[in-house]
């Protein structure tokens, strides 16, 4: 079970580092957080995204419609390029839930 999390101040400390957020339709997106306004609209730079936990690109600096959002998380710090050249989905880190459905 996920502990209720107050989103302002945890989007704040969240703010400058790596965070991966997962849309209500099953995209993922990871980036640096840059910022995020009262509404919760989440701005991402550098930011990868990823379909079916694959890696499909680099999208550069992206804005996400709060609404959309189903949750946001510390991106796992072991994530990123295995060497390969496909990437796996990061699983590490503290969680808020935003849906709201």
């Amino acid at each position: 079970m996920v502990k209720p999390v107050n989103p302002k101040p945890f989007l704040a400390e969240l703010t400058g580092q790596k965070v991966r957020i997962k849309l209500k339709w099953g995209q993922e997106y990871q980036g640096e957080l840059a910022s995020a306004d009262a509404y919760m609209n989440l701005q991402l730079t550098d930011t990868e995204e990823f379909v079916d936990g694959e890696f499909a690109g680099m999208l550069g600096e992206v804005l996400i419609r709060c609404n959309n959002v189903l949750y946001v998380k510390a991106a796992d710090s072991v994530g990123g390029d295995s060497g390969g050249g496909k990437r796996r989905r990061g699983e590490g880190g503290e969680a808020m839930n935003v849906d709201q459905n």
